[in-house]
């Protein structure tokens, strides 16, 4: 049995993201349309007799990722084993290039490359029921461990419907000074929705066919309210549509603002004058493939 598997945790971004009603059990349901991106975080995961997390790489928080068993890769690891009885050890390395907080979901893919590498390894791999255990570890887990570009996901982001992926396109990740903890962003939705009930709308699957039905359609919940609290992200979202891009908007609850651009139209003018972090990288039309070593 091989000892070792290694993939790309692809970023993700959200093209659609409504958040509905809060239920009793205080989690909220949402539907959002998730895309990968070609930017990745390294992930390596050996077959041990200890359990360990090392982590390195441009992306990684200065403060560092926290106390390990909240880190969501580690957890993954541990869900695994619990679920399945196997592994007893592992080791896990990350090389982060996605950046921390900003609602590119690199924890979350993380974990789900660390699901995918162990079911790789498996002497009795989950297979399909490996989203089961990613429900547990958050809402973006499920969609990065299914070998999907693109879904269309609702519930508490366990029940999707893979999509056709759209044609790859130039990404301009731009990243705030800060980040925006997904438990604030909720916070603040709910504080300026007050009674809440949700309007019945249908997902037609044409909506996410074309960049340019995407264009029309894509909405964040979180945007506005996040906008209010941070008026930098509206300054953003101006600046990459003033380079050009023909979609710009936040990813999941913040903080990163992405634009999505045509071939070779980029003026980057606009957006080295706004002066926060940009990192290049574009969509992805298929995922990163796990490799046994």
């Amino acid at each position: 049995m091989s000892a070792s598997a290694s993939v790309v945790a692809q970023a993700k971004i959200n093209l659609l993201l409504r958040v509905l009603a809060r239920e009793v059990t205080g989690f909220h349901s949402i539907e959002t349309v998730f895309l990968r991106l070609e930017l990745g975080d390294d992930v390596r995961v050996r077959i041990a007799n200890r359990r360990s997390l090392d982590c390195v790489g441009p992306a990684m928080p200065a403060h560092g990722l926290g106390p390990l068993e909240r880190n969501l890769a580690y957890r993954a690891a541990v869900a695994y084993a619990e679920a399945t009885g196997w592994p007893s050890g592992f080791e896990i390395e990350l090389v982060k290039r996605i950046p921390a907080g900003g609602g590119l979901g690199g924890g979350s893919a993380d974990a789900g490359a660390v699901l995918r590498a162990l079911d790789a390894l498996a002497p009795d791999p989950l297979g399909p029921r490996l989203v089961e255990l990613a429900t547990a570890l958050g809402a973006d887990v499920p969609f990065m461990s299914i070998e999907s570009p693109m879904a269309l996901a609702w519930g508490r982001g366990e029940r999707m419907l893979p999509m056709h992926p759209l044609d790859p396109r130039p990404v301009a990740l731009m990243v705030p000074p800060f980040a925006v903890g997904t438990a604030d962003a909720y916070g603040w939705l709910s504080a300026d929705r007050g009674r809440y009930v949700a309007e019945a709308r249908v997902i037609a699957p044409d909506a996410f066919a074309t960049w340019e039905s995407v264009a029309a359609t894509a909405a964040n919940d979180f945007e506005p309210v996040v906008s209010r609290r941070h008026p930098e992200i509206s300054e953003y979202v101006a600046s990459l549509e003033e380079a050009g891009a023909f979609l710009a908007m936040m990813s999941g609850s913040g903080s990163t603002v992405f634009g999505v651009f045509d071939e070779a139209t980029r003026n980057e003018g606009p957006l080295r004058a706004v002066g926060a972090p940009i990192t290049l990288t574009r969509t992805a039309a298929t995922v990163a493939r796990v490799r046994v070593e």
